[in-house]
């Protein structure tokens, strides 16, 4: 077998493959046999026809149906004969059959581009740091209480700490009705902080059977939104909310802590793991910004498809028939997300440059480890949990990005910002 591999870009290659017949004709015994079992002949019974009159009555036939599946073995051979690792799926751009002769063919497949890593260590880069005050904590609780209350029907709202239901309307400049715009059973919780202030304001005293008139504004990014609504209200419950003793403590922590003040210790430790994990978050966020950045280098088209159909995938996966909704806009979600792709594969490639350039690699300890974190948490046995660990690409990948994160954030000059009542 003759191999030519020829580069026509800096991710794009051919090869081109020549196969003489004498090679060949392994893989056609090897198809001719497959065959045998299922060759109807009269005078044979099924399956039990000579393999000399296979060869003479179906030969051609059957060496033209398998001439594919022995191209692509002849090509995996060839790449696996010169350590050659191509990625995405390979193309079939020519192919020549001459029987008792030769086969020739090329295939077009891409490539990881080379990478020449700058300097990656010693990157500035800024952490916030959230302290966790006292107010913050008592919110949290008076959350958990909201979450765990009782609810009476009333006919006024007396504090915000009601519920009103009600019918929608959107309404013209004019104060004129829109057709086809009107919503029922439109939920304000009066108390929550994402409430447009306006409808609170109009809310406040409101009661059951009054329309209240608003007007009021949202913004998102470069757009915004002007809203003129009649808010009809059919409905007010007042919220009931438990006290904070040990009786909500056992409920909130299934019996796991009964003090109150043992309960507000443990809520602070987890908010400033919280803001811990988010600074951590933001700093890893700004390494690969930056690295991403500094590096320029092609990026293979394949690699970039491949992380829109996971986005598309992740899409899928929250819908109850695991299809895109029949109104979904496919072709405009790839362009919309292409840049946002182009970044994932850019950043995937230099991970593994650095895992590389740092001779870092996950090892069976590695994989115990997570199992071991994680069997408890997704109620899976631990040696079942990294027998499947040990099979997944995916498990590998996620420890081995630890690992340069890890590394990244040590080698980083981190200048902690301390923010001051905003999220970090």
């Amino acid at each position: 077998m003759q191999v030519t591999i020829n580069t026509t870009s800096p991710t794009e290659r051919e090869a081109a493959i020549d196969v003489a017949h004498e090679e060949l004709q392994p893989h056609f015994d090897k198809a001719y046999e497959d065959f045998r079992p299922k060759a109807e002949l009269r005078g044979f019974r099924k399956g039990k026809v000579p393999l000399s009159m296979i060869k003479q009555i179906y030969g051609e036939a059957i060496e033209r149906d398998a001439i594919d599946e022995v191209a692509n073995t002849l090509y995996r051979q060839a790449m696996e004969e010169r350590s050659i690792q191509p990625i995405g799926t390979p193309s079939m751009v020519k192919m020549d059959f001459k029987r008792k002769e030769y086969l020739r063919f090329t295939v077009k497949y891409e490539v990881k581009p080379e990478i020449v890593l700058q300097n990656y260590r010693g990157l500035a880069v800024e952490k916030p740091i959230r302290r966790v005050t006292d107010a913050e904590v008592e919110q949290e609780i008076h959350h958990l209480r909201q979450a765990n209350s009782t609810a009476i029907d009333v006919e006024m709202v007396a504090d915000l700490e009601h519920v009103v239901l009600a019918d929608l309307q959107e309404l013209d400049d004019t104060g004129a009705p829109l057709i086809g715009k009107k919503t029922s059973g439109a939920r304000f919780y009066l108390a929550d902080p994402t409430l447009a202030p306006e409808i609170r304001e109009a809310l406040k005293a409101a009661k059951t059977g009054e329309t209240y008139r608003v007007r009021y504004e949202t913004k998102h990014k470069d757009h915004g939104h002007n809203y003129h609504l009649d808010i009809t209200v059919t409905k007010i419950q007042k919220l009931q909310l438990p006290p904070y003793d040990e009786a909500l403590v056992k409920t909130l922590t299934a019996g796991k802590v009964a003090s109150p003040e043992e309960f507000r210790t443990t809520l602070r430790a987890d908010l400033e793991k919280y803001w811990e994990e988010q600074g951590t978050n933001r700093v890893n966020d700004a390494i690969a910004n930056e690295l991403v950045r500094m590096h320029e280098f092609p990026i293979p088209e394949s690699l970039v498809e491949a992380f829109l159909q996971s986005f598309l995938d992740d899409i899928k996966s929250r819908t109850k028939d695991r299809r895109l909704p029949a109104e979904f806009d496919e072709e405009k979600f790839r362009n919309e997300n292409r840049a946002y792709a182009v970044w994932q594969a850019k950043w995937t490639l230099l991970k593994e440059a650095i895992a590389q350039q740092e001779n870092l690699t996950v090892t069976d300890e590695d994989l115990a480890a997570l199992a071991e974190q994680e069997a408890s948490k997704i109620g899976i046995d631990k040696s079942r949990l990294l027998d499947y660990y040990k099979r997944s690409s995916s498990a590998v990948d996620r420890l081995l990005s630890d690992k340069v994160m890890t590394l990244l954030r040590a080698q980083a000059k981190v200048q902690e910002k301390v923010l001051e009542g905003e999220p970090a």
